[in-house]
């Protein structure tokens, strides 16, 4: 099956899972998500991810979600930077969400990482997603 948008199916798969109180949730595995895994668990929104491969030469993630006093730690994830429109910013003008109390993951020219990490740094990029 052929996905336009992996990481928006990601963030959608993750959504839904909160939802439905699940602890965890499957989605296939490509650099992109890992990378955005990566910081969603720096930052503390998901517990931990582990990658399985198969023989066929896929590979799936394994997400076990994060719940605080059995309320989601995430109460928004929301694409910003679609396959149709892709939202750039620079150093400079990185958003703050929900002033401050949330993050924006940017993919940038030193790779994946917080809207604060990015501001430490000085680079700007595109915009993935939000999380509040």
């Amino acid at each position: 099956m052929s996905l336009s948008d992996p990481l928006g199916d990601m963030l959608t798969r993750i959504r839904n899972a909160y939802g439905r109180k699940k602890s965890s949730v499957s989605t296939p595995a490509s650099r992109l998500r890992t990378r955005v895994l990566d910081v969603l668990k720096a930052e503390g929104y998901i517990r931990d991810y582990s990658q399985t491969d198969f023989d066929n030469g896929k590979s799936e993630i394994e997400i076990e979600l994060k719940y605080f006093d059995g309320a989601p730690v995430v109460r928004e994830i929301a694409r910003v930077s679609k396959p149709g429109r892709r939202v750039y910013v620079s150093a400079k003008s990185i958003p703050h969400v929900a002033n401050g109390l949330g993050i924006a993951i940017l993919s940038t020219p030193k790779g994946v990482m917080a809207d604060h990490e990015a501001r430490e740094q000085n680079v700007g990029g595109e915009i993935l997603c939000q999380i509040f």
